[in-house]
């Protein structure tokens, strides 16, 4: 184990690369709190059923220690009090990932911004970006106490990637790119002062919705391809929660300040895989495979 006595926080950790995130970290013997509205007791907007609670005792059983924590991160006290909390049990924060989404059902694709419904288009924005914001506001001081911090920013689709292309409407666009600015400008805050931010972003995630949205499980996902050729290529999120353990075991981690990035590109780097044991490379896939319109063949990026 090589996170041993490290303390992280995965803000947004109820289902999907959340969770991926929380559970590797956990299996390289961090100690992970684990913050979301989605608790055995209630659940968000999205009703669905994943919780917390779930995730932290996911976390403890690949070897870490996990504590769930509900907490609306739209809301400064909620998170104010979650940072407050692992201050006083711990004394420390090493890792924060800020994961925080919640606008999967608010985004209309390919609506322009004046059909697209208003008051879902500025919710998702505050659930995308306010939430990052506010949980940085809260926790930098706590991870500044000791060097060697890391922040991840999580976000959908590289900065170049996303620099030539539109992404799904025009609150959607926003809401990505802004984290990724977000990790942009918190390397310069943050790397003076001897931590380090990074963007990252998973491929094409098998998500818990996105195998519902299919019709799939996790077992039999490849039964999708017919419909969905170009599912070829998706990852589970254990591959995005090994970039993150990744990043958090290496020294040498500041050389990545400010910067975009995938897990394709870190896999590379750092040597691990999927479950399955391939290392899919689901961003270089996009632009030499699927945007130009060839058939899908994950072929040479997995």
């Amino acid at each position: 184990m090589t996170l041993e006595g490290r303390v992280a926080l995965v803000a947004g950790a109820t289902r999907g690369a959340g969770r991926g995130i929380a559970v590797e970290l956990g299996a390289q013997g961090a100690t992970v709190y684990v913050s979301g509205r989605s608790t055995r007791g209630r659940r968000s907007e999205y009703d669905r059923p994943e919780t917390i609670e779930e995730t932290a005792e996911l976390v403890t059983a690949a070897g870490g220690r996990g504590i769930a924590v509900a907490a609306d991160h739209l809301v400064p006290a909620e998170v104010e009090a979650l940072v407050g909390r692992i201050d006083s049990e711990e004394g420390r924060l090493d890792v924060l990932v800020n994961d925080i989404w919640g606008g999967e059902l608010l985004f209309e694709w390919d609506s322009t911004v004046w059909e697209h419904d208003l008051d879902k288009g500025l919710r998702l924005l505050r659930l995308a970006v306010d939430t990052h914001a506010i949980t940085s506001h809260c926790a930098l001081p706590l991870l500044l106490r000791e060097p060697g911090g890391l922040v991840v920013e999580m976000t959908d689709g590289t900065a170049d990637y996303n620099a030539t292309r539109y992404r799904v409407s025009f609150f959607y666009d926003i809401a990505k790119s802004a984290v990724l600015r977000m990790a942009f400008a918190l390397g310069h805050e943050l790397g003076p002062r001897g931590a380090t931010a990074v963007a990252l972003t998973p491929g094409w995630l098998r998500s818990e919705m996105m195998l519902d949205a299919f019709g799939v499980t996790e077992e039999n996902w490849r039964d999708a391809l017919t419909a969905v050729p170009h599912f070829a290529i998706s990852e589970t999120p254990a591959y995005v929660g090994r970039a993150v353990a990744a990043l958090a075991a290496d020294p040498e981690v500041s050389r990545w300040n400010g910067r975009s990035l995938s897990s394709g590109q870190l896999a590379r780097v750092y040597d691990f895989t999927d479950l399955d044991g391939s290392r899919p490379d689901a961003w270089r896939y996009l632009v030499e495979v699927q945007d130009p319109g060839h058939p899908a063949d994950p072929t040479g990026y997995r």
